[in-house]
């Protein structure tokens, strides 16, 4: 069989799912952008790589609509799928990310290959992530805007032959005349590296501490420190946790960038905003700003956590809760539709207003001072990913078995 995997990030989310075809004796094909395929090369071996470069639009493209630029990429990552049809090469299957506009043609290049997409949000102006945090309110004009946004992936959608998830609330996004043909698999988290640790140390960065579980360590982890993923709320919480628990160190991990949140001026993070804000109202002297840490570090981190907080806007959920769990961690996560598909309040994890920093202080005092007594809670944490997420034994294959239905369908 000959597999096509198309992700301007490549590998992305198809990292494992692309190693399982290469190691299974396929060839397996992929483009990206060529910047991100040449620095991710060592991470899947086996397979042949092909690399894009994005020429830059005209003035008017870009002034046109959020519609121009997924159409120039589409275009651009067709030429490289045409050139690889000239070569010979007749994917059976491709697999492509939803956004950027990348798979919008590939049909076009191999009508005969079956195209499964990776769907990862569709926008809504009301009930998701524009509408939910009244401290960044919605543009007026946001709805004419999430439409534009919208209109590269129904086409997508509309030429693909499957899509796949990673959760239920994100299917649900999507408009039920496709959500039908989108299957809720998650990409997996590997719950044999990602373990609890009852000795592990974790060293604060630049000097010799070393925190173990003997330490009352509250963890906060994300990509970056933005808004989507509650920095805003979390650092609010952070005087009433001081004032509960005046032994805990405050570890937060998670660089200055921008993913999904309102950009700020050049030059700022939101980092430096609440720090401001914050000014006076917060010890530093047991708080932790890492940045971003290795991932190795990282899974140290989550061994020694006492209590882990993780919020979220109703968005993507973020494979840094389920690792969490994975590590035994008790989640106080956010009462948010993602989280809420994972969590039940009580008995795998805790969950907490995600605009009220005494809430979420409140959950955190009782993980750390009920200490051992919450045993329960971190195993069932952790079962709930092995039975659920786990790479290796659940996810992935289940991802391989609908690749098996799609080439079925392919030669009926």
């Amino acid at each position: 069989m000959q597999f096509l995997f198309v992700h301007q990030n490549f590998p992305g989310q198809y990292r494992h799912l692309a190693l399982h075809f290469a190691k299974a004796g396929h060839r397996v094909v992929a483009i990206g952008e060529k910047a991100n395929v040449v620095r991710q090369r060592a991470m899947v071996p086996g397979i042949e790589l092909f690399g894009y470069e994005l020429p830059p639009e005209s003035a008017a493209a870009r002034s046109g609509s959020q519609l121009h630029p997924a159409v120039h990429r589409a275009r651009i990552v067709a030429g490289a799928a045409s050139a690889l049809r000239r070569s010979g090469f007749q994917p059976d299957a491709i697999f492509a990310h939803i956004g950027w506009g990348e798979a919008l043609f590939l049909k076009d290049v191999f009508p005969q290959a079956q195209l499964q997409l990776y769907c990862e949000f569709f926008y809504r102006s009301k009930g998701s992530d524009v509408d939910f945090d009244p401290e960044f309110p919605a543009r007026p004009d946001s709805g004419f805007r999430l439409r534009m946004k919208n209109a590269p992936l129904l086409m997508a959608l509309d030429a693909s032959d499957r899509g796949v998830t990673p959760t239920r609330w994100q299917q649900q996004q999507f408009p039920a005349g496709y959500a039908s043909k989108i299957s809720v698999i998650h990409d997996g988290i590997d719950t044999d590296l990602v373990t609890p640790g009852t000795h592990a140390r974790f060293r604060i960065p630049g000097t010799d501490t070393l925190l173990s579980t003997d330490d009352q360590v509250i963890t906060y982890v994300s990509r970056n420190l933005e808004p989507y993923r509650g920095f805003h709320t979390f650092m609010r919480t952070v005087p009433e946790i001081q004032r509960r628990l005046p032994q805990a160190r405050i570890v937060i991990v998670g660089g200055d960038d921008v993913s999904y949140s309102a950009r700020l001026p050049a030059g700022q993070s939101y980092r430096d905003r609440l720090t401001r804000e914050l000014e006076g109202k917060i010890d530093y002297s047991r708080v932790v700003m890492t940045g971003r840490i290795p991932y190795a570090e990282y899974l140290s981190l989550l061994r020694v956590s006492s209590a882990h907080v993780y919020l979220t806007y109703p968005f993507v959920l973020s494979w840094s809760m389920l690792e969490a769990m994975s590590a035994g961690c008790v989640v106080i996560g956010s009462r948010t539709s993602p989280v809420e598909e994972v969590i039940t309040h009580g008995e795998n994890g805790l969950l907490a207003d995600f605009f009220s920093p005494v809430d979420i202080a409140d959950q955190v005092e009782r993980v750390v001072k009920a200490d051992d007594r919450l045993r329960a809670m971190r195993e069932a944490a952790r079962r709930t990913v092995v039975n659920c997420y786990d790479l290796k034994r659940v996810c992935l294959p289940k991802q391989a078995k609908l690749v098996q239905n799609l080439l079925l369908e392919r030669a009926a």
